[in-house]
């Protein structure tokens, strides 16, 4: 290719290599040519959303030819009035995924210092490496999140942000509100928390530490694709103090959620009635996943998310054999990629008959690989 032909990425970009955070059930589904029997490796509610969404999403339909609401003002809006807070202090996005590639983009520079967990929720490695900040990994501790290492290495680099998502992903670990309290408290100065909450709603109450909006360093992040219902719909939000909130507008897309999306998260947040429900049946599917892998003299890890993390009690190679045999007889699952984590697999909540397969079918595989 000629000079004059070169495309002109940044050197940034040009250094990185092509990589996909998660291979979607569907590729994997093209790539195999198996279809999957039961869908639960990707923490996806599959009770659904409440019916009251899907009402206001096929309303919304008709109007598809109008462009969304830039500013999400009546969605904001109902957000604030559950929390009890200002609008000011919310900012909603494509997801969590798409907040987190925004709060990059206002935090991270080349050079600049980040830290996680390593084997953590890859999406805001993916983000940080494509701004060109300098990632810091820190291993887990007990299959918890290293609470007090994080907060070491922010302080030795100066970091701008520290990630850490409580209840935790993939692990399905969790710190208390008193946890959670003291360690924001001990944040170095000019760091930045991002507290992914994706699965607060799963957890006990006493997982959220209460939001403090003139705390200037924590920027909460929680979405609706997990108990509510909509991972479809890619629809997240962001909690904090008004300034943080703000610098969002500098960088948002804001036309990133669609009407139908708007109408439905709206509808969503007030039927909490619904929600409720849903969370029961998501700890009775924790308690099954939990007595399925004891039946098959497995370990599981005490979870407060919608997924079970389960110790195959062996190594990394182990694990893999386990889950590329349960996929090949049509179960899609994930497990941990980074050791010694990765010596588990992981499973979502689901229903009933998709956890009747998951039981025969890992009972199944046990027996094969002995």
């Amino acid at each position: 290719m000629s000079n004059a032909e070169k495309i002109r990425f940044t050197q940034i970009i040009q250094d990185l290599p092509v990589s996909v955070p998660f291979v979607g059930p569907e590729a994997q589904e093209r790539n195999t040519g198996i279809d999957f029997k039961a869908r639960v490796g990707a923490n996806e509610s599959g009770f659904g959303p409440s019916p009251k969404v899907i009402e206001a999403m096929t309303a919304a339909a008709s109007e598809t030819w109008k462009y969304s609401d830039p500013e999400n003002h009546v969605l904001r809006n109902a957000i604030a009035e559950f929390y009890n807070i200002s609008p000011n202090n919310v900012v909603v996005g494509e997801g969590i995924d798409g907040l987190l590639g925004c709060t990059a983009q206002l935090f991270v520079e080349p050079g600049v210092h980040v830290i996680t967990s390593l084997g953590s929720y890859p999406t805001f490695n993916f983000h940080i490496n494509g701004r060109g900040g300098k990632l810091h990994l820190v291993p887990y501790k007990d299959d918890h999140e290293d609470l007090d290492t994080l907060l070491a290495r922010a302080q030795e680099t100066e970091a701008s942000l520290l990630y850490v998502s409580n209840p935790n992903n993939p692990m399905g670990t969790w710190w208390s509100s008193d946890q959670m309290e003291t360690f924001i408290g001990k944040l170095p100065s000019g760091t930045v928390l991002v507290l992914d909450e994706a699965y607060i709603e799963t957890a006990p109450d006493s997982v959220s530490p209460a939001i403090d909006l003139d705390n200037k360093q924590v920027l909460r992040f929680r979405t609706f694709s997990k108990l509510y219902g909509m991972a479809g719909a890619r629809i997240g939000y962001a909690i904090g103090h008004e300034e943080l909130i703000s610098a969002f507008e500098k960088v948002r897309n804001h036309y990133g959620i669609n009407l139908s999306g708007q109408r439905g998260a709206v509808a969503a947040i007030k039927d909490q009635a619904y929600l409720a429900e849903v969370k029961h049946k998501v700890e009775k599917g924790r308690d099954r996943i939990h007595a399925i892998a004891k039946k098959h003299g497995l370990e599981s890890i005490p979870s407060a998310t919608n997924f079970v993390t389960i110790d195959c009690g062996k190594d990394t190679e182990f694990a893999q054999s386990v889950l590329a045999k349960m996929l090949e007889q049509g179960m899609f699952i994930r497990m941990p990629g980074v050791a010694p984590q990765s010596r588990c697999i992981r499973v979502s909540v689901g229903h009933d008959w998709e956890l009747d397969m998951v039981d025969e079918v890992l009972g199944q595989v046990l027996e094969e690989l002995k």
